[in-house]
């Protein structure tokens, strides 16, 4: 693949001689070339020259799932890694949001394996324990050895703390990362949305943020114990950005990350019972939104990640209370945070995380394998169904206004535009 990339402007905060500059970039078998002010086209070189062209080292999500194996009607890997790609992401790291769960060294092969040849890059995580039931640790070396990044129960939290301090002793040994999910399910009990107004009007019951910082606390105590090395994902709170600020403080070895929709959504949208707006953890106060922007701002919340869920529709178009957790988020992903964020604040929030993977780190550098997103960060539109590429499409962004398109992606010697 011998690609010139005409105009483009590139956005690379890390990168002081290149940051904001419009360059020509010469990629030949997957590598940068050259870059310069201007390039001749050689032969057999395809020219790219789009509008606004704007590329930044190829995007990272954290927290992506799709439904192979087991609930292919909702997303295949295939088709789950085409949609990333066409959203502009390069990494994507897979939940273990499957059935059967991937719980061994062989589960993971299986997800590399599917992973393999297309332009976004796979890195599967591994349950935490044994059909994540919460019982007893799965294979966690053995995972970790096929290629496994880190180890969660998807959405479940680990409610015997002996068990999460075992685990956290147990994967400091060979690096591992180990996840808890942020809830204590004996404060959220049944609830459905966060507990305030739009819970008391809809009559829905609540789910408090002291169900989150409850857990946050406990397994904060656990982390200083063990000193070892935890992930919070999806964190939705203020109380929760303050007591990971204060851990942080201590030293101790913590990471978290927040959803798009929690940065761009509060629970007043729930003015109807439109099961679109259904996450876990649920939408919260505009305080709380304010607070995990300025989390992100300041570098207490690490990264953010779409959170992205496919539901095939029956699980979605029913009662409230019945109908399954989830949005999808890929797509509109880099619109909402360019929205809110601005393009610069937007692509360094895309572009963060892989370092807590160990997973190399994008650049664009002669010499450096291509791994670019190519974007117009000024476009403006509203998000509709033909901007969706998942299979199921369910996503509560459907009429917002967004703003920035994905033109696409150069990454392991491919292109897609």
């Amino acid at each position: 693949m011998n690609l010139l990339l005409k105009s483009a402007k590139i956005i690379d905060s890390h990168n002081g001689k290149l940051h904001s500059k419009k360059r020509d970039i010469l990629i030949k078998n997957g590598v940068i070339d050259k870059i310069a002010v201007e390039i001749a086209p050689e032969n057999k070189t395809e020219t790219v020259s789009l509008t606004n062209l704007h590329i930044s080292p190829g995007w990272f999500d954290s927290g992506v799932s799709f439904g192979e194996p087991g609930f292919e009607e909702r997303e295949t890997i295939a088709n789950g890694l085409q949609t990333a790609a066409k959203s502009g992401f390069t990494d994507i790291v897979l939940n273990p949001n499957t059935h059967p769960v991937p719980d061994s060294g062989s589960d993971i092969v299986f997800l590399r394996n599917a992973g393999k040849g297309h332009l976004t890059d796979l890195h599967p995580l591994g349950a935490l324990t044994v059909k994540a039931e919460g019982n007893d640790l799965a294979e966690l070396y053995d995972m970790k050895n096929t290629g496994a990044v880190g180890f969660y129960d998807f959405k479940h939290p680990i409610e015997n703390a002996n068990l999460l301090k075992i685990a956290l002793q147990y994967v400091s040994n060979f690096g591992g990362l180990a996840y808890s999910f942020p809830m204590d399910t004996s404060v959220a009990g049944k609830g459905n949305v966060n507990e305030g107004e739009s819970s008391v009007r809809l009559g829905l019951k609540g789910i408090p943020a002291l169900a989150e910082e409850l857990r946050i606390v406990r397994d904060l105590f656990i982390l200083e114990y063990t000193e070892g090395k935890l992930h919070i994902p999806t964190i939705s709170t203020a109380g929760s950005v303050k007591l990971i600020a204060d851990a942080k403080k201590k030293g101790l070895d913590v990471s978290c990350s927040v959803a798009v929709h929690n940065l761009f959504y509060s629970d007043s949208e729930l003015k109807e019972f439109d099961a679109a707006y259904k996450v876990l953890p649920p939408l919260r106060t505009k305080k709380d939104m304010d607070a995990l922007t300025e989390g992100l701002r300041d570098g207490i919340v690490d990264f953010v990640t779409s959170d992205h869920i496919p539901m095939n529709i029956e699980k979605k178009e029913m009662e409230f209370e019945n109908a399954a957790f989830g949005s999808i988020g890929l797509e509109s992903a880099f619109g909402s945070l360019n929205r809110i964020f601005g393009m610069e604040t937007a692509i360094g929030l895309l572009t963060k995380g892989r370092e807590r993977y160990g997973l190399k780190l994008a650049q664009i550098k002669e010499g450096e394998p291509a791994d670019l997103t190519l974007f117009d960060p000024d476009a403006e539109y509203r998000f509709d169904q033909g901007d969706i590429t998942s299979s199921s499409k369910n996503s509560m962004f459907l009429g917002a206004k967004l703003k920035g398109r994905v033109y696409g992606i150069i990454n392991n010697g491919q292109i897609l535009i």
